[in-house]
């Protein structure tokens, strides 16, 4: 299996500065890499974004470790490994499959909280979808990620029926995700979460949160989510997501669960396992050793 990371934006021959200490741990652990420009691939400079990647002379699996794509995006690059006899992991389907919160919804709908999405984008449709929560407090976001550090200007709705606060936060994560945003907007019911701490920077509320690496079905790596806060011997209940995940139609993705106050266990989201980050308390090494072990 060959890794594809980016590169640097000031020396094409020179790795992203974020994915260093993981391309150390990935050679360490025995694998082959290539670099391709992050910039040239989603300014639609296909042959540029892939110039340093030579053709191999027969087909082999690869795996991107980089920042998310478009599902356009993502198709872009994966067509193109191809023509060089590099197949991605993930097809374009299971790329926007896990990538996309409402594509794989119904897969997770019982195990994660109630959802409702909407592609338009005008006041009527906004509040329309968020009368479908009666007066519950909802989380927002777009198909693909929050801005859960502005938590109480662009994600949190205290109450659903609080048209005026609707809006507020609405159109504030509209301002933040500007060009940036993914497809349109979900709105999640809240829940209550087991409290871990605050976040240093932002003050958000951080909650006992676990990410799951699975591969090909197989559960690859648990991983502690946030960096800040003591889990404690904290554990999760894995085996309700072991099973749900044969039903998630990727070959790499991650599952984020996390545990209620109840002590009840549920998903936050699933996630392309190739552009979903470790912690920064992960170990590399270990994370890349599985890998290897596992696909061999």
């Amino acid at each position: 299996m060959r890794l594809i990371y980016c590169d640097s934006v000031f020396d094409p021959k020179a790795i992203d500065p974020d994915y260093e200490a993981e391309k150390q741990a990935a050679v360490q652990a025995g694998f082959n890499f290539s670099l391709i420009s992050y910039e040239e691939l989603t300014d639609g400079n296909l042959s540029k974004a892939l110039r340093l990647v030579k053709p191999l002379e027969s087909k082999t699996s690869g795996l991107y470790r980089g920042w998310m794509l478009t599902p356009n995006q993502y198709q872009q690059l994966y067509e193109g490994l191809l023509a060089r006899n590099i197949e991605l992991i993930n097809t374009p389907a299971a790329y926007r499959h896990c990538h996309y919160l409402p594509e794989s919804y119904e897969i997770i709908a019982s195990q994660t909280p109630k959802s409702k999405w909407t592609t338009q984008l005008n006041e009527t449709a906004i509040l329309e979808l968020a009368r479908q929560f009666d007066d519950r407090p909802l989380i927002v976001k777009d198909f693909v990620k929050s801005e859960k550090h502005d938590w109480e200007e662009a994600c949190f709705i205290p109450n659903a029926s609080d048209a005026e606060k609707v809006k507020s936060v609405v159109n504030r994560l509209l301002e933040l995700r500007g060009d940036a945003l993914n497809q349109g907007l979900v709105f999640r019911q809240f829940e209550e979460l087991e409290f871990l701490t605050k976040h240093s920077k932002s003050g958000m509320p951080l909650t006992k949160e676990f990410r799951l690496f699975f591969l090909k079905g197989k559960l690859l790596k648990v991983m502690d989510y946030w960096d800040e806060g003591t889990y404690g011997e904290t554990q999760p209940e894995l085996e309700k997501f072991v099973d749900l995940a044969q039903k998630v139609q990727s070959n790499f993705f991650t599952m984020d669960i996390a545990q209620k106050k109840d002590g009840e266990w549920i998903i936050i989201e699933l996630g392309d396992g190739q552009v979903a980050g470790l912690p920064e308390n992960e170990d590399g090494f270990v994370f890349y050793q599985k890998l290897v072990t596992n696909t061999i």
